[in-house]
């Protein structure tokens, strides 16, 4: 089995990285496209997208790459969980690429709606591609959105860590994927308020530089006019350290020790019954 994981190979690792991402951002960005512009849906529909999204996107990429989806995941896991550090900045150059994308790709689709509903391209849609704070209208400032992000993706690495520990009680290998994009819905649900849950620098900064190079003049910014972009990228990185040493410390360190899978990778069956 060893051998068979080795042959991936990173260029195949970070394609998968790539793919697994692209999916993730069609779904979430197109559905916040489709609510925003058209007004079909509403915040549960774009909770349940991204959450699905994060599913599929994993099942696509889980094999080959252990489907991070997300810098902030793959530095926690690289600080925590023994994944190559190496891999930490080709992975999450991957993951940009895909999230800007698919973003390019919504973009383009929704063009038309999307001229229609803000014809200036400005603040009114920007959330389709990127987070704002306090989703672009509530009382919400820089920091509160910082402190925001980091407690989200702080939530999320516990759970990610969680589920997919085979020492634990995780689910069933084919079901971790679902798992997975269920803890994304109930963060949108209880978390979308201050911070649009980016939760992810790959899928802010992606689309956030896609709406840029097609017309959001005011893309890096704030409703508020201040330089923004940063917070979706740094916040996560610190809560997903965060969260990953919560994880680690309260409950890890107390779990049997058993045989792990190769670190940053989604267990499967195969995993089982080849080992």
């Amino acid at each position: 089995m060893a051998e068979r994981l080795k042959g991936r190979g990173l260029l195949g690792e970070m394609a998968a990285e790539f793919a697994g991402t692209m999916i993730l951002i069609l779904f979430g960005t197109a559905v916040v496209a489709q609510v925003t512009a058209a007004g079909i849906g509403d915040h549960d529909s774009i909770a349940w997208a991204w959450g699905l999204g994060v599913t599929l996107g994993v099942y696509v990429a889980a094999r080959v790459s252990g489907a991070h989806l997300n810098p902030a995941v793959t530095v926690a896991l690289a600080a925590f969980k023994g994944f190559p550090w190496r891999k930490v900045l080709p992975y999450s150059l991957a993951q940009t690429a895909g999230a800007f994308t698919a973003a390019l790709i919504v973009r383009l689709n929704y063009s038309e709606v999307l001229t229609a509903a803000d014809p200036g391209l400005t603040i009114k849609t920007q959330g389709v591609f990127s987070t704002l704070p306090g989703n672009g209208t509530l009382p919400v400032g820089t920091w509160g959105a910082f402190r925001d992000q980091v407690i989200g993706t702080a939530i999320l690495l516990l759970l990610v860590l969680a589920i997919s520990d085979v020492r634990n009680s995780a689910p069933a290998a084919n079901l971790a994927p679902f798992v997975v994009g269920l803890a994304v819905v109930a963060i949108g649900m209880a978390w979308g308020t201050n911070a649009g849950y980016a939760i992810n620098p790959a899928r802010d900064f992606g689309p956030r530089l896609a709406s840029f190079l097609t017309g959001y003049e005011t893309a890096w910014q704030d409703q508020y006019g201040r330089l923004y972009f940063w917070v979706p990228i740094v916040a996560p990185v610190i809560g997903g350290l965060i969260g990953a040493a919560v994880y680690q410390i309260m409950v890890a360190r107390f779990l049997p020790a058993e045989e792990e899978p190769e670190a940053g990778r989604v267990p499967s069956r195969a995993d089982y019954e080849t080992a």
